[in-house]
């Protein structure tokens, strides 16, 4: 599905309006700027709209490459420079098949807002909103949050051609799971890039999928 089809009505102002150019090294600018288009749509219609980063991931790239990237949104500075895992029923090395489906075990495309944070299974987690019917709007009930994994490991990447895979969920290294969650904690955004996936043409509130009115207008994540 291409995601610019979920939008109907066109905005009179470009809806990267106010973001600034994101970028860093391995980050494609067209995925950037489809990134900042996405978060500029939910801002508009009230969703994050105090939100102070924003985490891109690419899985059109290799799990064997850095594709996680966080960005502080008031200057575009870069935080987080990171491997990041994807489900185990999303394909190999390279992703390629995607889902919102409950135990499909393979990733989701497209916007989230973060939540609160919990210990679970996986340890310290983040808790996601997916902001696009049909695409992603199953995260929560699905489980897909932030967890750290040890199989999120460049040396085992190297050995093995691939990184460990999760359920589904954008695992990162132990090591930095927690001051990265941290980050990106209550009221962040988190955007997924992967085949078919385009900057919104158009933007209208009854296309972003529905979340608690604490998440729309929570605004945490370190300062």
């Amino acid at each position: 599905m291409l995601v610019a089809a979920l939008f109907a009505l066109t905005l009179a102002a470009p809806l990267d309006a106010g973001v600034p150019v994101l970028q860093a090294p391995g980050l494609q600018p067209q995925v950037a700027a489809q990134a900042s288009a996405w978060l500029r749509c939910a801002q508009q219609h009230g969703v994050g709209a105090d939100a102070r980063r924003l985490a891109v991931i690419d899985y059109t790239r290799p799990s064997t490459d850095v594709r996680l990237w966080v960005f502080e949104l008031a200057t575009g500075a870069l935080e987080f420079s990171e491997h990041v895992a994807h489900g185990q029923g999303s394909g190999g090395n390279v992703p390629d098949t995607f889902s919102n489906e409950p135990g499909s075990l393979q990733s989701s495309l497209g916007l989230f807002l973060t939540d609160d944070t919990y210990v679970g299974a996986n340890g310290y987690s983040l808790r996601m909103h997916g902001l696009n019917p049909g695409l992603n709007d199953a995260a929560l009930a699905r489980y897909i949050v932030m967890h750290g994994a040890d199989y999120v490991d460049a040396g085992i990447a190297r050995r093995q051609g691939r990184l460990g895979r999760s359920w589904g969920c954008p695992a990162v290294r132990q090591a930095i799971a927690r001051p990265l969650i941290d980050a990106l904690k209550r009221g962040q955004f988190i955007y997924a890039h992967g085949p078919g996936m385009a900057a919104p043409a158009a933007c209208t509130a009854d296309s972003l999928a529905a979340v608690p009115a604490r998440a729309r207008a929570a605004g945490g994540g370190q300062p």
